[in-house]
């Protein structure tokens, strides 16, 4: 599914280049397919920049890994010896930034959760179908772990509870398309568009147009509609289809509920576009996830609490609600599907 995401996205990006040079590379980094295309009359500027770009992922990726040797994995290992830990600058200021997030989503997004995700066996490229133990899962529920538990003194990371491990696979992505928007500006490149497995974000315009991506149907191959980004717009979306097993006619994805310790069962899909910003990519990515687990009751409530005013969520019996904000600027390539227009 995540190629399909990605064919989407070029297939939309790429019409009506015409004769303006487009420049595009694609790499797989953090667990999924990458994307970066420059347009521009510089074809020399624009491969440079775009493999400035790659090597800034591949640093994050890294760097930043949940289970292979990283500077995230000795930190991991300190929380769970009960060791204070030295961290470089950039952790330190990863682990704050991720903290607040957090916070402010009920703690529904929580890097602190990561022994739960290797326990469901998502610390890997390919996942057994098999479901934890029980009594695994009920010990570690009971632990509550969470990162709010950890505190920073300068960049010295201690924790009061050793059943957190830290996995950022639910915020790394968006972190790295703001750096991306970085590196593409301060190299001279205006206009460009991202995709790192689904999340993406629009520099400039094509050709004075704005570039339009795909929403992927959680369901169908092929977009469900499309939409129109402005400069420095960016859109992410977590689903069921991405990382998932199935198991008895159940599907079992990677998206967990730190309050059950369970996958979220209710919940298909969910796209947010965020406003123009400096932490655009970082919200695309890191708010879509508690929107989707919170769940058909709570998704709205939690969605104004985050301020996100542009959201699609399919439910897991395949009801679409869309914000009326964002059912305005929808388009879809066939018939228009029933949905449920919320404020």
């Amino acid at each position: 599914m995540r190629y399909l995401l990605s064919f989407c996205f070029c297939l939309f990006c790429l019409t009506g280049c015409g004769r303006v040079s487009v420049q595009e590379q694609q790499a797989y980094v953090f667990g999924t397919r990458v994307e970066v295309l420059v347009v521009g009359d510089d074809p020399a500027l624009g491969r440079q920049a775009i493999a400035s770009v790659l090597r800034e992922f591949d640093r994050l990726h890294r760097a930043y890994h949940a289970w292979q040797e990283s500077e995230l994995t000795a930190l991991n290992l300190a929380i769970f010896e009960g060791r204070p830990q030295q961290v470089s600058e950039e952790l330190a200021n990863l682990i704050r930034e991720s903290q607040e997030l957090a916070k402010q989503g009920q703690y529904l997004f929580d890097p602190g959760i990561g022994q739960l995700v290797k326990l469901w066996g998502f610390h890997s490229d390919e996942f057994k179908a098999v479901l934890p133990p029980e009594v695994e899962l009920k010990r570690l529920i009971a632990a509550h772990p969470s990162i709010k538990d950890l505190s920073l003194n300068g960049n010295s990371v201690t924790n009061r509870n050793p059943a957190v491990a830290l996995d950022f696979g639910g915020y790394l992505k968006g972190v790295a398309l703001d750096r991306a928007a970085n590196i593409l500006r301060q190299q001279g490149i205006h206009k460009a568009l991202i995709n790192i497995g689904g999340n993406v974000m629009a520099l400039g315009s094509k050709e004075g147009r704005p570039w339009r991506v795909g929403i992927q149907h959680p369901r169908q191959s092929g977009p469900l509609a499309t939409v129109e980004l402005a400069d420095g717009e960016a859109i992410g979306t977590s689903g069921d289809y991405q990382r998932f097993f199935e198991l008895d006619g159940k599907r079992y994805p990677h998206l967990l509920d730190p309050r059950t310790g369970y996958p979220a069962s209710h919940t298909q899909a969910v796209t947010i576009l965020i406003p123009a910003g400096p932490k655009a990519g970082t919200l695309s990515d890191a708010a879509s996830k508690p929107v989707f687990i919170a769940g058909p009751e709570h998704w709205q409530e939690l969605a104004h609490l985050l301020g996100l005013e542009q959201v699609i969520r399919i439910a897991a019996d395949g009801q679409i609600f869309v914000t009326e904000k964002l059912a305005q600027r929808l388009k879809y390539t066939g018939a228009k599907p029933e949905l449920t227009i919320v404020p």
